[in-house]
């Protein structure tokens, strides 16, 4: 996924090559029109939910995954919780038959031609969601570190034969504020320990970390590691989070777009540095983005339109939270939308065919 020192070595020749006898370096037609995120592909697909909280039973739908495929999709992650597949709270005693669950949802994904991408949406010590409090944490503690690296390895070895161009590790879903119990050293230190324990079992096995306060914030300084990096797609939360029960939302304007503050151009801002760092060659996914059903439809999709417009020409995926539910395509239950009959969902077909425009 990443060049080789030979392939670095011929880029590096043929920019050489291109320099003029003044000093002054000529861009190649080739890396004008090349988008700044170039190591990964630009993955577009949706989050599936069937082991997202400590209460799921892992029951994934087969048809979620061919109905992705038939609209021309070709990436799905799997926010997990790694609680599901432990027995009575041993961080080290497995659960081969939710375990194997997980596997069912690998096939089903490589059987549709998906890519896979496996998240730890709860680690040991650490999760966004606050349905349970880990009794020690994962930025501070060495109990917590060493099982989540147990864990990956246990991942690792486990799809070492499914190729990183089908299937990635995404480390940890959504690492705090720095501040908030985490200082940017500590998240470096937990990402570079834990990187090195999995490819102790698969060198090969492509990588991702999430980015810093709660996905907004990246780490260049992890660039060494040849890993990729998840961004989000969740600015302003007004827009994405109004109404929503889980965040303080109390406070937010009604949706407009543009309006509060916010506009396509403050969008660019936001992820520049993002952008920046893909161009020095560092792959940039967005792995969760979308707007909870109560933000008007219309404001929704003409935020969508500028989010999928800065992240495509930048050349960065987006994989929408989630498909059915209340950021999804399908049976979101908005008030607004004049939704069609679709196997049985109700299928918001303006926001299908917007995201099917990016493809």
């Amino acid at each position: 996924m990443y060049q080789t020192r030979r392939e670095f070595l011929k880029t590096s020749a043929l920019g050489a090559a291109a320099t003029t006898l003044s000093g002054i370096s000529r861009v190649t037609a080739v890396e004008r029109e090349r988008p700044a995120q170039h190591v990964l592909p630009r993955w577009r697909g949706f989050n599936l939910l069937e082991m997202f909280t400590m209460r799921s039973k892992g029951d994934w739908v087969a048809e979620d995954f061919s109905m992705m495929r038939d609209w021309g999709f070709n990436f799905v992650r799997l926010p997990m919780v790694y609680r599901l597949w432990i027995n009575e709270g041993d961080d080290y005693n497995l659960n081969e038959a939710m375990l194997a669950k997980v596997d069912r949802a690998v096939e089903l994904a490589g059987q549709n031609s998906l890519h896979v991408s496996l998240n730890f949406h709860r680690a040991p010590g650490y999760s966004v969601n606050r349905e349970f409090q880990e009794p020690k944490s994962l930025w501070k503690d060495p109990e917590p570190l060493k099982a989540f690296c147990f864990h990956w390895q246990m991942m690792a070895k486990r799809y070492k034969g499914v190729g990183s161009d089908k299937l990635s590790i995404d480390l940890v879903n959504e690492p705090p504020a720095i501040g908030d119990g985490m200082t940017r050293e500590d998240h470096e230190r937990v990402v570079r320990t834990v990187v090195g324990a999995i490819r102790e079992v698969d060198p090969s096995r492509l990588v991702i970390a999430d980015g810093m306060n709660y996905g907004n914030i990246c780490a260049p300084e992890l660039a060494d590691l040849k890993i990729g990096q998840s961004t989000r797609a969740y600015q302003p939360m007004f827009i994405t989070h109004y109404k929503a029960s889980w965040v303080n939302s109390e406070n937010f304007p009604d949706p407009a777009w543009p309006g509060n503050g916010w506009d396509r151009a403050r969008l660019e801002r936001h992820w520049a540095p993002w952008i920046e760092m893909a161009r020095g060659g560092v792959g940039v996914h967005c792995g969760e983005g979308g707007v909870y059903n109560r933000t008007p439809h219309d404001v929704t999709l003409k935020w969508f339109r500028d989010v999928l417009e800065i992240l495509t020409q930048a050349g960065i995926g987006l994989a929408v939270w989630n498909f059915r539910g209340s950021f999804g395509i399908l049976d979101s239950d908005r008030k607004d939308v004049e939704y069609e009959d679709f196997h049985g969902h109700k299928l918001d077909r303006k926001l299908l065919d917007l995201l099917r425009e990016f493809e």
